[in-house]
């Protein structure tokens, strides 16, 4: 089982990166998209989190950028009908954070905002992996939880997708933790139409 590669980015493209390791090797490791930006730029060093799928058809290597986004990965996979490709996609619209999060408030809205995950899926993944998140990392703190919960849904609401409202809250929280719902919906809105 590969479960670090780490060396320099050799190629860098929409879904992958190729990674050569100081032996020479050069291992093509699919990430989430979401994570494609913070990673460094070709000739810089990086090292990747991995799970190495293998299957009658191939193999394939999947990487994320902490250990925490590659559990998260492989306990989404052990909900029937998910696979790896549908597990990265998740990741790819949501934090690993934020999809644990929607799984114990069996927040169906939010996990169908991902492309690929309809109600039935969505539903299953609830069902399934329910209790099987305790040992897994939500966002922390209930007050910041329940205020960010809220605001997420009214930008929902206004048409923002999941994936834009939560960024949106998270960059507004990351600069003042303290914001109630309304101030919270407020700041979010300005940030999102500047975007």
């Amino acid at each position: 089982m590969i479960a670090l590669v780490a060396g320099t980015i050799a190629l860098k493209e929409a879904d992958r990166v190729v990674v050569r390791t100081a032996s020479g090797l050069g291992y093509e490791v699919f990430v989430p998209t979401r994570a494609l930006a913070s990673l460094p730029h070709p000739g810089q060093p990086v090292e990747l989190h991995t799970c190495h799928v293998v299957r009658e058809d191939g193999q394939t290597l999947f990487g994320f950028t902490s250990a925490e986004e590659r559990r998260v990965f492989q306990r989404l996979m052990t909900a029937s009908g998910v696979g790896p490709r549908l597990a990265l996609a998740m990741l790819s619209v949501l934090p690993s954070e934020r999809i644990v999060r929607s799984i114990r408030n069996r927040d169906i809205a939010v996990l169908v905002s991902v492309p690929g995950v309809g109600k039935k899926t969505a539903e299953r993944l609830v069902v399934e992996l329910g209790d099987k998140t305790d040992d897994l990392v939500a966002e922390s703190g209930e007050r910041i939880t329940t205020v960010s919960d809220t605001a997420a849904k009214a930008l929902m609401g206004l048409g923002y997708t999941a994936a834009e409202a939560d960024e949106a809250v998270r960059r507004v929280l990351a600069e003042d933790a303290t914001l109630g719902a309304s101030a919270l919906i407020k700041r979010a809105l300005t940030r999102l139409s500047r975007s």
